[in-house]
């Protein structure tokens, strides 16, 4: 039997709003789109357009058209507002990322989601991407042998329109670390283990916004390894998931470049590119033998799409969440802990 339709509204019409809404419109994961919550006139003209019901607040769209699932792509500083008011409706949420602004709002938010048995789900949506999938595979796999290191990069050039339409990321809150940074955190955490430990340092030395542009970050993780990552929003590079892993069209992609290299006793692996570089069994680990070299194979898929689908089988009781509110919170307790290693100079201890 076809799976059951439901119905999803979006809350927040802006940049990563405009997405949702567009798959949500295309019936993604078996949906239609229930309407559009956001009191700016550029979400009427939206809402106008797809023919479907426009609210000013959550309420409002509760009272007048009731959905099965809200979409909150509002602004950081009102996740938990909004995911409250789906929880007290008793309708699930997916959540962008951050799924708050502080670890004791995305705390009471996930406590009172528990409470009420609603599903919250956060958009961390690389969790989604085939890539992702298959390098968490291979790694588990053993294949690399025991994770030693893991180095990333996300150095791009966000443009002045970027601050200019959104004067709130020239602020704290709004600079690379927390906007960007905590995708990175949710691979690296797939990748290898829970972190237990941060060293960081910060600079806004190009911008020179109150807010950070630039950021060097040393983790130490569970199992022992090490992994260092250098973050940029105002470099010439194409070292960027965004920029390397080809999942999101609007961006020049670089097929010759990785964001990361996770490297184990006996292999490595670069990803997004799959290059494969392992000790043949057997042989003496040493600088001296040569690596056997291979790419693995792998599809390409939009991860926002395959979120999509997940929140509507979760809606339909059909499977669990990827990735859940408790993950959205562990992410952000590491973006917390970065902040506080950058601003005090020393090692910060999560576990």
């Amino acid at each position: 039997m076809p799976a059951r339709q439901v119905r999803i509204a979006v809350a927040g019409a802006g940049m990563i709003g405009k997405r949702h809404i567009e798959l949500v419109h295309e019936r993604t994961g078996g949906c239609v789109l229930a309407g559009i919550v956001d009191p700016a006139p550029i979400a009427g003209e939206l809402a106008s357009r797809l023919g479907v019901p426009l609210c000013k607040s959550l309420p409002e769209l509760f009272a007048r058209a009731r959905p099965d699932g809200v979409i909150v792509a509002t602004p950081n500083s009102l996740h938990v507002e909004h995911g409250l008011a789906c929880v007290a409706a008793g309708v699930p949420a997916l959540i962008e990322k951050p799924i708050a602004d502080s670890i004791g709002a995305a705390e009471h938010l996930c406590d009172a989601a528990e409470r009420a048995k609603v599903p919250l789900l956060t958009g961390h949506h690389r969790q989604h991407s085939p890539i992702m999938e298959k390098a968490v595979e291979l790694v588990r796999s053993g294949r690399l042998g025991r994770l030693v290191a893991v180095v990333g990069t996300a150095m791009y050039c966000k443009p002045d329109t970027y601050f200019e339409e959104g004067v709130w990321r020239r602020h704290p809150g709004g600079g690379p670390v927390l906007i960007n940074l905590i995708h990175e955190i949710g691979n690296l955490r797939a990748l290898c283990g829970e972190i237990t430990a941060v060293q960081a340092f910060t600079s806004q030395a190009v911008r020179n916004f109150p807010v950070e542009d630039t950021a060097a970050i040393i983790f130490r993780f569970a199992n022992g390894a090490l992994g260092t990552f250098m973050l940029s929003d105002t470099t010439a590079s194409g070292r960027s998931w965004e920029q390397t892993s080809r999942e999101v069209k609007a961006f020049p992609a670089y097929p010759d470049e990785d964001c990361y290299v996770i490297a184990g006793t006996m292999g490595s692996l670069a990803v997004p590119t799959m290059r494969l570089k392992r000790f043949a069994d057997g042989d003496v680990r040493s600088w001296w033998t040569p690596l056997q070299s291979d790419k693995v194979a792998m599809q390409r898929a939009d991860p926002l799409q395959r979120q999509l689908e997940n929140f509507c089988a979760v809606i339909r009781s059909e499977a669990a969440p990827v990735v859940t509110a408790r993950d959205g919170l562990k992410n952000l307790r590491v973006i917390e802990a970065i902040a506080k290693a950058a601003g005090s100079g020393k090692t910060v201890q999560l576990i």
